[in-house]
């Protein structure tokens, strides 16, 4: 690496992780705006708040990779524009190729670092930040509990857990299992269930309900195993937001679902969208080079960069759009990840050709 490609990438890696920590800043404002409404809610306070933004910022920060690569890179770009330095670094034998291959390799270093917050950091202090909001307003007693519980389908049987305990056991289940016919046959109510590994629950408080055409039955037990693929770590997934979600996890409950012939389809798409969303970064790279590398005098260099960004937030909306698309007419999960993207590269790459021409 030669000492202005060196120099580029550096000066890119600065300005894209200044703009990701205003960006940051700027999201945290909001979302502490928004937590205040439930301050005072058990023992929700200040220090909780803190503690949840602090940990819902690494997802918050992977969301933002890609606007903080356009952002960085337009206006350190557009700062060596103006002060003549890409005409100097021009003169001096590199080539427009040249520049943008530096920048191409800023990003591939950000790319880096988002896979790694948003495949290993994030997923893990997301489901920390929600439990430690959930558990502080409902003063430590459950994960979740919400007015209709949580419902789960595996195989013939419909799962109802009311209460998710902050050790990772259930409370207040129902299990429904059906016959072929979708006729209701076996009730099942246990007062909590204790996971033991190896895709068993040990169920205690138990009252069971037999139903036939012919008579009903009911039985009471004080345990009993219960043979399930739901785990805690299920459990987690579903109460978690799918986009916080590494691909990992993604994956495996888009199986889970599957299996049990239940519909995949937002997951899917998350999933496809947390392959893409990395490569999105070296997307917005190209978008800011057109725009700024070339500058000639009496040009308008600012003109340019707020283009490049209404371009970059644009991206933001039509892509949710186009996924909100996929979601009701349940178009191929991975087309609809990746077209957004495809289309901005394209213009991107057709803006490249001109400025190079």
């Amino acid at each position: 690496m030669n000492v202005l490609t060196s120099y580029i990438v550096r000066e890119i890696l600065k300005g894209s992780l200044v703009a990701a920590l205003l960006l940051l800043t700027l999201f945290n404002l909001f979302t502490f705006s928004d937590q205040l409404k439930d301050l005072g809610k058990g023992h929700y306070g200040l220090t909780e708040i803190f503690y949840y933004l602090a940990l819902t910022s690494p997802s918050v920060f992977y969301e933002l990779m890609p606007a903080s690569a356009l952002l960085g890179s337009l206006f350190i770009l557009g700062a060596m524009g103006n002060n003549r330095e890409l005409i100097a670094m021009r003169a001096a034998g590199l080539s427009v190729l040249g520049i943008i291959r530096a920048v191409m390799l800023a990003g591939i270093i950000l790319v880096v670092i988002a896979i790694l917050v948003g495949e290993f950091v994030a997923p893990v202090t997301e489901r920390s930040a929600q439990m430690v909001k959930v558990n502080a307003v409902d003063e430590g007693r459950v994960v979740m509990n919400v007015k209709y519980g949580l419902w789960l389908r595996e195989d013939k049987k419909f799962i109802n857990v009311r209460k998710i305990l902050d050790d990772g056991n259930l409370a207040d289940i129902s299990i429904y299992e059906v016959d072929e016919q979708r006729h209701l046959r076996n009730s099942t109510h246990a007062e909590k269930a204790v996971f033991l590994g190896n895709q068993q629950w040990k169920l205690e408080g138990i009252k069971q309900s037999g139903i036939s055409i012919e008579q009903m039955t009911a039985n009471h037990q004080n345990e009993q195993i219960w043979q399930s693929a739901v785990a805690p770590d299920l459990l987690d997934i579903v109460v978690v937001d799918s986009h916080d979600l590494s691909m990992y996890d993604l994956a495996m409950y888009i199986d889970f679902l599957k299996d049990n012939h239940q519909k995949s389809h937002e997951f899917e798409l998350a999933f496809w969208g947390r392959v893409v969303n990395p490569l999105v970064v070296l997307v917005m790279l190209l978008v800011s080079a057109p725009f700024v590398i070339g500058v000639k005098r009496g040009i308008n260099v600012g003109a340019r960069m707020m283009i490049g960004v209404v371009i970059g937030m644009g991206f933001n909306i039509i892509d949710k759009i186009v996924g909100h698309i996929g979601l009701i007419y349940d178009f191929n999960p991975p087309l609809m990840a990746v077209l957004p993207s495809l289309t901005v590269l394209v213009l991107a790459l057709f803006a490249l050709k001109k400025v190079q021409a």
